[in-house]
């Protein structure tokens, strides 16, 4: 009587006993689902990491509630345009101009509330419509004379560095009105009892938690009614632990100081608005057709040259309100203000995901690469870094993040 070999070998070990271990299971499936999605987490990690570094090195300075409080108020601006600026990439373009244009909405509302004695909530509005039109014009240029991007933004950037020293006269002016500083410079009002914390903050920082969870659990819920690559559970709950532990920190953080600047709430529903839009809204799904492949898209039916303009519009309104911040931050409205801008801002796009090619980017990965750069800036301060080695590693910091995307495409296509 033959006995079958098959009989004699031993039964495969549970999950968990024996061979892999459970830990070790997880970890893989965890490493598997960050090569498949590199390019979304890649430069979230790296953020982590060197927020790590620098708290460490400065002996835990820099994680410090009044230096969390400042490092938002320092980079608001720079990640407003970031935001506007991946929208314009995204579409196959570039916006040089920014910088220049966001100095002279700061002269502008400096002329408005100082000199003519206009109130701050009108000049606002009209300091925002400046940005429009602004914009819209370079747009006009852009989509339907089909001037290349780099020359009318080049030509803006010189346009409006000279209108700038025109209305001030080279001169710096100031200050400001006390409701249009609060716009660089306040904290949200204390509320409630007092608990040694910013209430208010607590609550806007529990919302946004049960917000996040939401979003993610319904992307997920979303992705698989279509079949698509999703963590495996496990991984993705560990996913939604790491977030919640990085909202709850920062919270605490901002809460146990003056509370959340009122700047972060703009940034906030700047952020959501976005992210929205370019996930779900059909303008956002037309900006990256046009920059992954302009000839489909206007086969598709796009309209590319009202698309184009629109971007060129809203990066127009968002350097008008960086332009108000930064005045409104440092109270004056200078000459000199704005200056590298537009490259902090494009770099912050690159850092974060963008392509040179376009189609490609996320609104929140600027804010992450915008974070990066103002995480850089603030521990280089706190270690006392001279700016000369500061802008060479910045710029090292650029090139690496566009070498990953050259190696991450070559990766996908081999």
């Amino acid at each position: 009587m033959s006995t079958d070999v098959t009989d004699k070998l031993p039964a495969p070990a549970p999950p968990g006993k024996g061979g892999e271990s459970t830990a070790g299971g997880l970890l893989r499936l965890i490493l598997n689902g960050l090569r498949r999605n590199l390019r979304q987490y890649g430069m979230l990690i790296a953020l982590g990491l060197i927020v790590v570094l620098f708290q460490v090195w400065t002996g835990g300075d820099l994680l410090l509630p009044r230096n969390v409080s400042n490092l938002v108020l320092q980079n608001s601006y720079i990640l407003i345009l970031a935001s506007g600026m991946m929208l314009v990439i995204i579409a196959g373009h570039i916006d040089l101009s920014v910088g220049s244009l966001t100095a002279f909405v700061g002269a502008f509302a400096a002329v408005l509330t100082v000199q003519h004695g206009v109130a701050w909530p009108l000049a606002l509005v009209l300091c925002l419509l400046v940005g429009a039109v602004a914009g819209s014009v370079q747009g006009f240029l852009i989509a339907y004379l089909g001037i290349p991007s780099f020359i009318v933004t080049l030509a803006g950037m010189l346009l409006f560095r000279g209108l700038t020293e025109i209305f001030l006269q080279g001169q710096t002016l100031g200050p400001f009105p006390n409701g249009l500083q609060k716009l660089g410079n306040g904290f949200l009002p204390p509320v409630g009892p007092d608990t040694n914390y910013h209430n208010l903050t607590l609550l806007l920082g529990l919302a946004l938690l049960a917000f996040v969870v939401v979003q993610e659990v319904r992307d997920r819920g979303r992705q698989q009614e279509f079949s698509l690559d999703v963590l495996p559970r496990n991984a993705f709950l560990l996913k939604l632990a790491a977030i919640a532990a990085a909202i709850l920190a920062v919270t605490l953080l901002l809460a146990s100081y003056k509370g959340a600047p009122i700047i972060l709430i703009v940034l906030g529903v700047l952020v959501v608005g976005y992210g929205y839009v370019m996930r779900n809204a059909v303008f956002g799904r037309h900006i990256y057709a046009i920059g992954g492949n302009l000839p489909a898209a206007k086969l598709s039916g796009v309209k590319d040259r009202k698309v184009t303009f629109c971007v060129f519009l809203n990066m127009g309104v968002l350097a008008a309100l960086a332009g108000l911040v930064v005045a409104a931050r440092l109270n004056a409205a200078s000459p000199k203000a704005g200056l590298n801008f537009e490259l902090e801002a494009i770099a912050s796009s690159f850092i974060g995901g963008a392509s040179m090619s376009g189609g490609v980017g996320t609104v929140l990965g600027a804010i992450i690469g915008g974070l990066v750069l103002g995480v850089l800036n603030n521990g280089m301060n706190l270690l006392s870094v001279g700016t000369d080695w500061q802008q060479v590693i910045k710029g090292l910091a650029l090139l690496a993040a566009v070498g990953f995307d050259v190696w991450n495409k070559r990766r996908s296509g081999s």
